[in-house]
């Protein structure tokens, strides 16, 4: 269930930074499958002659480059392959309000099952997390949750799940001034702060912004490659990218938390 791609100890960490969506929750599992094919729709209207296939190649390319990334880039990007094809793209919080309209039908059902108490919090979220948010506050690190789903909504999420707690960092999420809050920003402040150092950060995710930012620093870096919304296998094309840009550690969950504690801290 652990694949160690570089033996690196976190023995020395004592700051954890952890993505959300795909990372610890799964209540927005299949959000790809609603964003692609809008962006799909939209290319095809620039009528470029390319079939709908290829047009689905290049979205889920730069897609998943963006993943972790605020929304907004995702939508800026979407923006820039309308122009090169000679169409006239709309404001980019067009597409994302667009979006996220389309990912509140599909996961409305599930908000208000957690809201009216039908389903319990560890239904929507990734097996194990619970477990391993505890060993993590048992060995004294302090945590921090930053999102690339606007904040509003990833909070509400959050202490739906009952996470909110296990941070006392923060938590943070997308802002209407995107350029203002990214995860790269908030490390770099807390290092600033000197709060911690670089190599003292342990980073969890299941896109390569959180994996690569920490990596970047010299801490430490599990990827999540979580194949939603089960999240009991490793999802390959996720692997792939998170090794590209750092991972030092690949788990599809946190069932095997005695494995993947041992590797690090033992």
């Amino acid at each position: 269930m652990l694949e160690i791609i570089n033996a690196k100890s976190a023995r020395h960490t004592r700051v954890a930074l952890f993505d959300f969506d795909g990372t610890l929750s799964s209540i927005r599992a299949g959000w790809v499958d609603v964003m692609v094919p809008m962006m799909v729709e939209a290319l095809l209207a620039t009528n470029s002659g390319e079939t709908e296939e290829e047009i689905t190649a290049v979205v889920r390319d730069f897609v998943g480059l963006l993943t972790g990334k605020q929304t907004i880039y995702q939508m800026i990007a979407l923006t820039e392959e309308i122009s090169k094809r000679g169409g006239a793209p709309e404001d980019p919080l067009v597409y994302k309000k667009r979006y996220l309209d389309l990912l509140q039908v599909r996961i409305q059902h599930r908000l208000e099952a957690l809201e009216s108490g039908k389903a319990s919090p560890d239904d929507y979220a990734v097996p194990g997390s619970r477990a391993l948010l505890e060993g993590l506050k048992e060995r004294g690190f302090k945590m921090y949750l930053a999102s690339g789903t606007d904040q509003d909504y990833m909070r509400h999420e959050a202490n739906l799940l009952d996470f909110s707690k296990y941070f006392d960092g923060g938590v943070f999420g997308a802002l209407d001034d995107y350029k203002s809050f990214s995860k790269k920003i908030l490390i770099e402040q807390i290092i600033q702060r000197a709060e911690f150092a670089g190599e003292q950060f342990l980073g969890f995710g299941d896109g390569y912004v959180e994996i690569e930012n920490v990596h970047q620093v010299g801490g430490v870096t599990v990827g999540v490659a979580t194949d939603e919304p089960d999240c009991l296998k490793v999802d390959e094309w996720k692997r792939e990218r998170l090794i590209k840009v750092g991972a030092d550690y690949i788990v599809p969950n946190y069932l095997g938390l005695d494995e993947l504690f041992g590797a690090l801290f033992d």
